[in-house]
């Protein structure tokens, strides 16, 4: 028989002792290592003491204050939307489960007016899709054309020249939109295989007319993506009519859905590309062979890749059953007349809107020019602190430039028009204007 002692300064902090073990040659001593080992793991548990200790504010309630969420997003979520979100969790991978994902799929296809299989929400926010897109389509050295009149235009070009693209800007002041000529220069110019442009511009309130741009882009050879986080069920926009053939949006502006999945779509020219490439995207988590059989795009018995988000997956499908219950084409409608009634109100404040084209601002995010003499927080930090009401400053290079106010989805009405006006009104009222 021979003795085994482990001795090691942590084991002799946790525990106060060392650990002493009689091993006998042969197989008994097994079982009586195991069971000192035992009663260590049991010691070892019972006298070590944490030095972390739970936070004291989560053992208090979770506190969520009321506002009415009247900026770029997110919006707030109707009653319907939250009770969907809140059933209990199934397994990702039951059949059940797979059908709910094929109504969110018809969900978006209505949504995009496409009747594209490469049909799916991403598991993240828009930027996921985003990245999802260009991920997947561009490869090292490919040329992209990335059209900037505002912060997304220019997180495009920071993706796609993260993953090598040669990225070419193409720069228009924010509060215009491109024109179909400048854009055929650019492709002759440039020779991409993808052009990027934002269909919903939410930093400077721009809705960018798409009739005419896909079939330039494919005149081309070039794939056109668009971007309608901002615009989706707010805006007039038809995938395949406008021969868009990549579209990504957000759930948490007019779907009024929580942030956490995002539409998107390939229709076949994309697919090619995407199936046809020299090595595998930069990204498993977001890789469209993975992905398209997890949606059951392609066909195939379904596989695991990853967890994707349940109950917000429920939460998405309730929300493009209220979007197809009340019709895009009501909803194009509702977000415009509510916009152009704003629109009025601002103009009677005495104040200037920052698109001054009238045929290109955006329904659902309208931007206002910051007045003369005031500091654009000292408005919005005052209608947030009296009336309990969000509205924004600009975002990217319309920071210091405008306020921004969305009316989208249920947050879209005359009602709410009026009590952001009357916030205004108060703003100007109070707020002190500074000596500059």
């Amino acid at each position: 028989m021979s003795q085994v002692v482990f001795r090691s300064p942590l084991l002799a902090r946790l525990t106060g002792c060392s650990l002493s073990v009689q091993v006998e040659r042969g197989f008994a001593p097994q079982a009586r290592l195991g069971s000192q080992c035992r009663f260590f793991s049991r010691s070892m548990y019972t006298n070590a003491e944490l030095t972390i200790p739970p936070p004291p504010a989560l053992l208090q309630p979770l506190v969520v204050p009321k506002k009415l969420l009247l900026g770029p997003g997110p919006s707030n979520i109707s009653t319907r939307v939250q009770e969907a979100g809140g059933k209990q969790v199934i397994g990702h991978m039951h059949a059940e489960m797979f059908e709910i994902m094929d109504e969110i799929k018809a969900g978006i296809q209505y949504a995009f007016q496409t009747t594209s299989s490469m049909t799916l929400a991403i598991s993240g926010s828009g930027h996921a899709a985003m990245e999802a897109a260009f991920f997947n389509v561009v490869e090292p050295g490919d040329v992209v054309l990335i059209g900037i009149h505002g912060v997304w235009g220019e997180r495009a070009a920071d993706i796609a020249e993260r993953i090598g693209g040669d990225v070419r800007r193409f720069v228009k002041p924010p509060g215009e939109m491109f024109t179909l000529q400048e854009i055929e220069q650019a492709l002759v110019q440039h020779k991409p295989i993808l052009f990027f442009i934002t269909h919903g511009e939410s930093s400077s309130g721009v809705v960018q007319e798409m009739d005419g741009i896909g079939p330039l882009c494919h005149k081309h050879n070039c794939l056109l993506l668009v971007d309608c986080v901002a615009s989706l069920g707010g805006a007039p926009l038809y995938m395949d009519k406008q021969d868009i053939d990549i579209l990504y949006s957000g759930s948490q502006k007019v779907l009024n859905c929580p942030p956490g999945t995002a539409p998107l779509s390939f229709n076949d020219k994309a697919c090619q590309k995407i199936f046809n490439r020299r090595k595998k995207p930069v990204s498993l988590y977001l890789d469209m062979s993975w992905l398209s059989n997890l949606w059951g795009c392609d066909g195939s018995p379904r596989k695991y890749h990853h967890t994707t988000p349940i109950t917000g997956l429920f939460a998405l499908r309730e929300a493009l059953a209220i979007l197809a219950e009340q019709g895009l084409e009501e909803n194009w409608k509702l977000h415009q007349e509510n916009a152009e009634y704003l629109h009025k109100g601002i103009e009677d404040l005495g104040l200037k809107l920052f698109v001054k084209d009238k045929a290109i601002r955006l329904p659902t995010v309208t931007t206002i020019a910051v007045p003369e003499g005031y500091e654009w927080k000292d408005i919005t930090d005052f209608i947030m602190k009296k009336y309990q009401i969000e509205i924004t400053g600009g975002l990217g290079p319309t920071i210091g430039k405008v306020l921004r106010i969305g009316l989208m989805g249920i947050n879209c009405t005359k009602a709410n028009a009026d009590l952001v006006l009357g916030a205004l009104k108060d703003a100007l009222e109070q707020c002190k204007k500074s000596k500059h």
